[in-house]
């Protein structure tokens, strides 16, 4: 698994400079980093570059498309909270990147992609292969290079890691040309790295969080709103104390979901447009919103005059740039957020808060959430809920996006952590498949499920030849409702039930494409066969598949319209 090429074991490059061309610097930088997993796809701008990688003992995993790459390495760092290292050639290979580093800059997730480019001489002169990906990628890196000088080309390395995984992560692109890459050089190696204007751990004031253990004291019904940013922080042990001590309920975005038990008591599931009702109805009539890690994004806020009305709002993030970006906070904290609750840990009494309790049982009485009608088939919600049942403890799940998506984020469990694996910000069709390839490269031990959609996992099936090649025992549930499921919703809803272009008249035979992959799989349509197939899904030693046939109707309720408040339940029309 890693090159073509058997190779014999060799000691790690030393620290003491040498001479090395580009392409070797860039293979024995990532060596020495110790980032030893690549995801890529080789090409003409990166021939010295797959050269050098030929000879090293790096892992490198070949995708059957760069988007692949680039979605197989963000769910890698999904998992282990490293960066993900990607290598792509110039021109299309590089603008196969472009939905990849859109995705993961939208969910911060770490990436350092290393593309090729045309040579020095021929940038501009629009040569067979070249597209400015450097000026392409500027809005969706956290930084990028243009590497110009290749003794530049060590410390672009550390820089670009450094800069990956601190602060709010996010992706990081080195767009090398290709005589850049068979330049020699005497390779030093930077000691560390120090960025001028870079500060990633902003100090807070212990005013602030004095303020912060204030605001909880006094409160009544406070709310914990947390987000992916509070995984990034590796701050559940403290948010979870925090909830405890002070008997909070928590709201969990998608990009959070498992920083507590989905079943833990103070859990009360996902806000915003498709969140449990209990959750909205907690923020609504909240005095004080503790947002931990938050973007206060509009699929959660809705209307931000709506939103919380009566409450003081804290926002804590690691990026000052979120502070008031959407919401102006009471009380905005620029900060590590695990060091802000340890302190604030420090000043808060353990509290109970018997009257909020009451009325938020109330809340959940009155309005108890119906099972959705049984349609004439299988339901996904029914499934899902069974898939948790029976899943390991610990088991990955990575979803695609669309109905699918949001059925597993209300009716899976997870309770831990880098469990359930989702693209978030930007919706990406076509994440599943290659996100679970990374997931389950990062964790060869663990069960990764993946959960798509027939609309999505054809976006990137090519990947199933990767899944084999690699034999990674990845389990595929495809959701499969003959439509774009989500659209369909919407047009239903909204546009007076005028389905243009969400139906599929023709969709593959799923079971059968998987044998061609050689990957055994299954069909099942009918409810009582759904417990003995998911079982035989799960047992299997290898990858499989479970092509699982939903009704058409089925919808993702309960449902907020976009833009609307807390409180504006959509109510499914009837027999719909």
């Amino acid at each position: 698994m890693r090159t073509n090429k058997p190779v014999a074991k060799k000691n790690a490059p030393n620290a003491s400079a040498s001479v090395a061309n580009g392409a070797q610097t860039i293979v024995n930088g990532l060596w020495r980093s110790g980032h030893h997993t690549v995801f890529g796809y080789p090409g003409g701008a990166v021939i010295p570059l797959y050269d050098a990688l030929y000879d090293s003992q790096l892992r490198h995993i070949l995708t059957r498309h760069e988007q692949g790459a680039i979605h197989a390495a963000d769910g890698w760092a999904r998992i282990t909270g490293q960066p993900g290292v990607v290598f792509a050639t110039s021109g299309p290979g590089a603008t196969n990147l472009v939905t990849g580093l859109a995705n993961a800059h939208m969910d911060s997730v770490p990436l350092v992609v290393i593309t090729g480019q045309v040579t020095t001489s021929s940038i501009g002169t629009d040569s067979f292969q070249e597209a400015d990906i450097y000026g392409i990628s500027i809005p969706i890196t956290k930084h990028n290079y243009l590497v110009k000088n290749p003794a530049d080309l060590p410390m672009i390395l550390a820089e670009a890691f450094y800069l990956a995984n601190t602060g709010r992560p996010g992706p990081i692109l080195i767009d090398v040309p290709k005589d850049i890459q068979v330049q020699e050089i005497q390779r030093l190696w930077p000691e560390s790295v120090s960025i001028p204007g870079y500060h990633p751990n902003p100090t807070t004031n212990p005013d602030q969080i004095q303020t912060l253990a204030d605001f909880v004291k006094v409160s009544q019904r406070p709310v914990i709103y947390v987000g992916g940013g509070a995984v990034l922080a590796r701050a559940e042990k403290q948010v979870r104390e925090l909830a405890e001590k002070a008997d909070i309920p928590v709201v969990v975005t998608l990009q959070a979901k498992g920083i507590l038990p989905d079943d833990h008591e103070l859990v009360l599931g996902l806000p915003g447009m498709h969140g449990s009702k209990i959750s909205n109805l907690a923020i609504y009539n909240a005095d004080l919103i503790l947002g931990f890690g938050v973007r206060f994004d509009d699929r959660v806020v809705g209307d931000p005059r709506h939103f919380a009305p009566a409450a003081r709002i804290v926002h804590v993030d690691i990026d000052p740039a979120e502070l008031g970006k959407r919401l102006a906070p009471d009380l905005p904290i620029a900060g590590n957020l695990k060091t802000v609750l340890e302190k604030t840990l420090e000043l808060i009494p353990s509290t109970k808060r018997p009257f909020w309790r009451a009325e938020l049982d109330k809340f959940r009485s009155e309005t108890a959430e119906e099972e959705p009608e049984t349609l004439n088939g299988v339901s996904p919600q029914k499934t899902i809920r069974l898939l948790s049942e029976l899943a390991q403890p610990d088991a990955i799940v990575v979803t695609d996006v669309g109905q699918h998506q949001m059925w597993a984020a209300q009716h899976y469990i997870t309770r831990l952590p880098r469990k359930f694996l989702s693209s978030g910000g930007l919706g990406t069709m076509g994440f599943g498949l290659p996100a679970a390839i990374g997931a389950q490269i990062a964790s060869p031990n663990s069960q990764v499920i993946l959960i798509a959609g027939d609309g999505g996992f054809q976006m990137n099936i090519q990947e199933l030849a990767t899944v084999r090649n690699y034999n990674l025992p990845i389990k595929i549930l495809v959701v499969n409702n003959g439509c774009l499921g989500m659209v369909r919703q919407w047009q239903k809803f909204f546009f007076n039930s005028r389905y243009s272009q969400t139906v599929f008249n023709w969709n593959p035979n799923f079971t059968a494409l998987g044998q061609v992959f050689d990957i055994p799989g299954q069909r099942v349509d009918n409810p009582n066969q759904v417990e003995k197939a998911l079982k035989t899904f799960l047992a299997a030693k290898g990858p499989s598949l479970l092509d699982l046939i939903v009704p058409i109707e089925a919808n993702v309720m309960p449902m907020i319209p976009a833009g609307r408040g807390q409180t504006d339940f959509f109510e499914e029309p009837k027999n719909s």
